[in-house]
């Protein structure tokens, strides 16, 4: 296979735009770096794009639009299918570049990272097959219509799969947009842009302009003609744009922040419970705004939850991501592993109990932004540690004395996002999972389900996504009173 950078420089895609159907090149001369997390070097730099290219490319969606819009499901269902084969052939060169751009572990990239995002294409095609764009109540026609022209904003810490979930619903709908990745992981969305191509999409349905959220950002989400803004990252980023949408009124989708719950009821299976729990707080080395980072545990188990949670962490190996024998990588960035490291050094500070890892890199490792897989226990909720996102290998024991007292401490946070419970009397499980403020709960560590819509509470943020709730997002209800006579 031909080296992931050998194949981009090749084709000069690191210095174009996709826009109207074309590659093009980018009309200024500000550039990015995009570096590799386990070497710290710079492996390219990317055209990043300015007002002049975000009103090329919301010109083209919005001269496209009249025409994708009036498509028939079954068109956009087979151009998904398209989309989704190609992506598949190609799925070890987004692994590749997964790695190389953020960090992660090439088999968490070719096992999660890759499937998981193209499973989004998958959902979006058999959701508009069967989704009910006109239903009848009575004489009256209530029609869901495509919104319009719609900017996506995704992030770097899942970088395909967060554009799959907004590019595929989106398209499905009948839209036409702009995506701005992750400046700091913008190489999958190159290779993404080509599959959209490839697939036979019209000119001007998808376009990609790279750049930072200050400059492209802030023109698409206050732009006249993009209809609606869907964003992915942190809360602060979500609303700075929706202050710049609020003049023109469009729709803001928001996908933000986390400080997720998990809650270990008293009847559960220690071992299975907190064990999962040490994996899934730590999945995508913690990077993921829904990742259950507060354990929050029975007291007078909390030196065995303690013991089992110490053994599963041991058994993370941190190191070279395209090495097999690794589970974990490294940090997306030099300004995230940094904040990982201030947050560990301020829960020490705090008086937290550090049972294993704590700040620099693992043992044996002097560079690259590896991060310690950290657990602290007796963690108060006042603490910062409890409060603010970490983002990172960071995981929070709390314990508490009764179920009651276990849902106070799950609902208190400004976020909303995820939530866990486990235990064995489902009836109980039910009745905790009914009073916690999120948009997801997850009970018993299920499978991952692309059709369960995905969103927050709170300052996690609003509307949804994933399955027909995410398609429904990108359209507009239109009643048409007399229409059945």
């Amino acid at each position: 296979m031909t080296a992931p950078m050998e194949y981009l420089t090749g084709k000069n895609r690191l210095d174009q735009f996709f826009i109207n159907g074309q590659w093009v090149p980018a009309s200024g001369t500000a550039k990015g770096a995009v570096t590799n997390p386990a070497t710290e070097e710079v492996v390219a730099h990317i055209a990043l794009g300015n007002v002049a290219d975000v009103d090329k490319a919301v010109a083209a969606a919005r001269k496209a639009f009249p025409t994708w819009s009036r498509t028939t499901p079954a068109y956009r269902a087979e151009l998904l299918t398209r989309l989704r084969e190609i992506m598949e052939q190609r799925s070890e060169l987004f692994a590749q570049y997964l790695t190389l751009e953020m960090g992660a572990a090439i088999g968490y990239a070719r096992t999660a990272q890759v499937p998981l995002a193209i499973a989004h294409v998958k959902t979006a095609r058999d959701v508009l097959l069967s989704f009910p764009f006109v239903e009848q109540r009575g004489h009256t026609a209530v029609a869901r219509e495509p919104i319009g022209v719609c900017g996506l904003i995704t992030p770097w810490n899942w970088p395909l799969y967060q554009i799959t979930a907004k590019v595929a619903p989106a398209l499905a709908a009948g839209c036409t947009l702009i995506l701005k990745p992750s400046e700091l992981a913008p190489l999958d969305a190159l290779l993404f842009a080509e599959a959209i191509q490839d697939a036979g999409f019209p000119a001007g349905v998808f376009n990609l302009v790279n750049g930072d959220g200050p400059v492209v950002g802030q023109r698409m989400a206050s732009h006249p003609d993009v209809d609606m803004i869907s964003i992915t990252g942190s809360t602060r980023a979500g609303i700075l744009v929706a202050q710049a949408a609020a003049p023109t009124v469009k729709r803001v989708a928001q996908e933000l922040g986390g400080k997720s719950p998990n809650v270990i009821l008293p009847d559960a299976d220690l071992d299975r419970a907190v064990s999962l729990g040490v994996a899934a707080a730590f999945r995508n080395l913690g990077q993921s705004c829904s990742a259950p980072t507060r354990m929050i545990v029975p007291r007078d188990v909390l030196r065995q939850v303690e013991a089992i949670a110490t053994k599963a962490a041991s058994e993370i190996v941190i190191g070279d991501p395209l090495s097999p024998a690794t589970t974990h990588g490294a940090m997306a960035n030099a300004a995230q592993f940094n904040r990982v490291q201030t947050m560990i050094q301020t829960g020490l500070k705090e008086g937290a109990r550090l049972l294993t890892g704590g700040a620099g890199r693992p043992d044996g490792l002097t560079s690259g932004l590896y991060a310690r897989p950290t657990i602290f226990s007796d963690v108060d909720t006042n603490m910062q540690i409890a409060k603010e996102e970490i983002f990172g290998p960071v995981l929070c024991i709390i314990p508490y004395d009764t179920v009651d007292e276990a849902v106070e401490i799950a609902n208190d946070t400004v976020y909303g996002l995820g939530a866990h419970v486990q235990g064995k009397d489902l009836s109980v499980v039910k009745n905790v999972a009914a009073q916690i403020r999120s948009g997801q709960v997850h009970f018993n560590y299920p499978a991952w389900d692309p059709h369960a819509p995905f969103g927050g509470f709170k300052q996690s943020g609003n509307g949804r996504e994933y399955g027909l709730e995410g398609m429904a997002e990108y359209l507009e209800v239109k009643s048409m009173l007399g229409y059945f006579g």
